[in-house]
C-alpha cells in the first residue's frame, strides 16, 4: 500500500483513514449489490410479486443503499481501537444543567477533556441506535415493498407502516446489541494476510452471525407487533400468512446480513497494515527514513486508529527481515532516532503497570474496609479501574514485541552502541519486568520466593503477602473467575512479556552471564531509579529466574 509522499505527512494522517472509509464505502456498495440480487432471485423468485415500474425500482434499489450508507457513517463515527467509556446519563444530566444554570462568566469554561469524550462517546451511541434503526425501516421496506403477498391484503401505505415498524425494531435489537457487545471496538488480526483472504476468512462466521441475529430480531419485533391490532389480519389465510412470515424472515435476514458484512469489511479495511514510510530509493528514505513514523507516532491523537496503525508497522519493520533498510535507521549515530522509539514504545507499558499498582492498592483497601456481606467477589472483580487497566491490551502487547526485538536485533545491528550506551537497553528490560510483575501479581502468582536470601526485609515480606491471594484481594479473587476476560487479558499479555523477556536474554545470554560473575548484573541490566511497580531486588530476583530459564 503505497500513497505520495504528501499523504505521509502529520496533518494529512485524516487523509489515511478517509481513503480507507472511501474504499469501504465502495466494497460495501459492491457485496450489498450482490447479496441483495441473489436473495430477491433465488430465495424470493418463488413467491408471487407485482412487477415495478424501472423507476421505482431504481428508486427502492438507491433507498436500500442509502441506508445501508446512513449505517455506514455512524459506524465510522462510532468505530474506534480503544474501548472508550460512555457518560453515564447522570454525569449528561448534570452537564446540562451545569450549562443552563451556571453563570455565563463560568459557563465559557470547557469540560475536562475525558468529560467531552465521555459524552462525545454517548452521543456517538446515541446516534448509532436512531441511524440503524432508521436503516432498518428503509431497507426492509425497500426489500419487501413489491412484493405481492403483502399488498394482496392490505393497502400498500399499510404495507409500509408495517414493513416499517418492523425494520425500525429490528434496527433498534441490533443497535444495542452491537454496542452492548463492543462490537464496535476494532479487533486487529494476530497474522496480517492479504484483505481478499481476510474477508473470505470471516465470511461464514458473518453469515452465521446474520443468522442468528436475523432470528432473535424477527422474534423480538414479532412479540412487539403482536400487541397492535391489525384488522387486516383476520381475512389473512393461514397459509397466506405463512408465506407473509416467511418472506419478512428473508427480507429481515438480508437486511442482517449486510451489516454484518458492512462490520466484517470495516475491521478488515481498517485493520489493515499501513507503511508509513517514504517510498524507497526517495530522498527522504536516504536522509531520515523514520521521521514519518515517528510523527505519526507521537503527534497523532492518543488512542486513536493512526496511532495504533504506527505502531503496528513499528511491530512488524522490527520483528520482520523484509524492511532491514527501515530498522536500520533507527540504530543512528547521534541514537536520537532510537530513544524516541524506545520512548513511545514504552510509555503504554509504564502507564498499564502504574494504573494496575494504584487500581490493586485501591482494591486491597476497600476489601479490607468492607466486610464480604457488603462487597461480593463478583462486584470486586468487575471494578471498573482494574478493567480500565487492561483496555491498551493490543497496545501494550505490540510494544512490548517492539521493544524486546529492537533490544535483541541491537546486538548484531547496532554499530554505534546507542542502545547500549544510552541506558535504553536497563530502561526497556527494567519496564518489561515491573510490568510482568504487577500483571502476574494481579494473576494470583507470587512475586517474591521464599527461598531469595536477598530478598528477606520489609519490601520482600510486603510482596510476598500481597502475592498470597488472600480473599479479599484482587489476587484472590481472580483466582475465582479465571474464565473472565479480564484475567484472559492479563494472561495472555504475561505470556506476550515473558516471550520478550527471553528474547532480550537469548540474545544478551552470554553478557548477562558475564555480569552476574561479576556481581555487575543489576547495575548493567536494571535502572538505578525507583521500580514501578516491585522494588529493584525483585527485578533483579525475576531478571535471574530468566537469566536460569526457569520463569514461567
Amino acid at each position: 500500500m503505497s500513497l505520495s509522499t504528501a499523504l505521509f505527512q502529520p496533518q494529512n494522517g485524516a487523509v489515511i483513514i478517509k481513503h480507507r472509509f472511501i474504499s469501504f464505502l465502495i466494497w460495501q456498495s459492491i457485496l450489498s449489490t450482490i447479496s441483495l440480487l441473489l436473495l430477491k432471485s433465488l430465495l424470493l423468485f418463488p413467491f408471487p410479486s407485482k412487477s415495478p415500474s424501472i423507476f421505482l425500482s431504481l428508486l427502492s434499489f438507491l433507498s436500500f443503499h442509502v441506508s445501508l450508507l446512513s449505517f455506514s457513517a455512524c459506524l465510522f463515527i462510532l468505530s474506534s481501537p480503544h474501548p472508550h467509556k460512555p457518560a453515564s446519563p447522570l454525569d449528561l444530566l448534570l452537564g446540562s444543567a451545569r450549562l443552563i444554570f451556571l453563570p455565563s462568566n463560568n459557563s465559557n469554561l470547557p469540560p475536562p477533556p475525558q468529560t467531552r469524550l465521555a459524552v462525545r462517546v454517548s452521543l456517538s451511541f446515541v446516534l448509532f441506535v436512531v441511524a440503524s434503526a432508521l436503516s432498518g425501516f428503509v431497507s426492509l421496506v425497500s426489500i419487501l415493498w413489491s412484493c405481492g403477498a403483502f399488498v394482496q391484503t392490505r393497502p400498500w401505505r399499510l404495507v409500509v407502516a408495517m414493513l416499517g415498524l418492523r425494520g425500525f425494531l429490528m434496527g433498534v435489537f441490533y443497535a444495542v446489541y452491537y454496542v452492548y457487545k463492543q462490537r464496535w471496538v476494532l479487533q486487529f488480526p494476530i497474522i496480517q494476510t492479504p484483505l481478499f483472504f481476510s474477508f473470505k476468512m470471516g465470511l461464514l462466521s458473518s453469515i452465521g452471525q446474520a443468522f442468528k441475529l436475523s432470528t432473535a430480531g424477527y422474534f423480538f419485533s414479532s412479540l412487539v407487533v403482536f400487541f397492535f391490532h391489525d384488522e387486516y389480519e383476520s381475512k389473512v389465510t393461514m397459509g397466506k400468512y405463512t408465506v407473509q412470515q416467511l418472506i419478512l424472515y428473508i427480507g429481515n435476514f438480508l437486511m442482517f446480513l449486510c451489516w454484518e458484512l458492512s462490520h466484517h469489511l470495516y475491521q478488515v479495511i481498517n485493520t489493515k497494515r499501513f507503511i508509513f514510510a517514504p517510498p524507497k530509493g526517495s530522498a527522504a528514505a536516504e536522509t531520515n527514513p523514520s521521521e514519518y513514523l515517528l510523527a505519526a507516532l507521537e503527534e497523532s491523537t492518543p488512542k486513536s486508529l493512526l496511532q495504533y496503525l504506527a505502531y503496528l508497522d513499528l511491530c512488524m519493520v522490527c520483528e520482520r527481515n523484509v524492511d532491514t533498510w527501515r530498522r536500520a535507521a533507527f540504530f543512528e549515530e547521534t541514537g536520537e532516532t532510537y530513544k524516541r522509539v524506545i520512548v513511545v514504545c514504552l510509555r503504554p507499558l509504564e502507564e498499564l503497570t502504574l494504573k494496575l499498582g494504584e487500581s490493586m492498592e485501591g482494591s486491597v483497601q476497600k476489601s479490607s474496609q468492607l466486610s464480604d456481606q457488603l462487597r461480593s467477589p463478583t462486584d470486586r472483580l468487575a471494578d471498573s479501574r482494574i478493567c480500565e487497566s487492561f483496555n491498551d491490551f493490543q497496545l501494550c502487547a505490540w510494544c512490548a514485541r517492539i521493544v524486546a526485538s529492537l533490544t535483541a536485533c541491537s546486538r548484531k545491528e547496532d554499530r554505534f552502541g546507542v542502545a547500549q550506551l544510552f541506558g535504553n537497553n536497563a530502561a526497556v528490560i527494567s519496564t518489561l519486568l515491573s510490568a510482568l510483575i504487577a500483571v502476574e501479581t494481579f494473576m494470583g502468582k507470587k512475586t517474591a520466593l521464599p527461598s531469595s536470601n536477598h530478598l528477606m526485609g520489609a519490601a520482600g515480606i510486603k510482596w510476598a503477602q500481597m502475592g498470597t491471594g488472600s480473599r479479599d484481594s484482587p489476587v484472590g479473587l481472580t483466582e475465582k473467575r479465571r474464565g473472565s476476560p479480564v484475567y484472559m487479558k492479563a494472561y495472555a499479555l504475561a505470556d506476550i512479556m515473558r516471550t520478550s523477556m527471553y528474547c532480550i536474554v537469548s540474545a544478551f545470554h552470554d553478557e548477562m552471564l558475564d555480569s552476574a560473575k561479576a556481581g555487575n548484573l543489576e547495575k548493567d541490566w536494571i535502572t538505578s531509579t525507583k521500580a514501578l511497580y516491585g522494588t529493584c531486588e525483585l527485578l533483579s530476583q525475576k531478571l535471574r529466574l530468566f537469566l536460569d530459564f526457569q520463569a514461567c
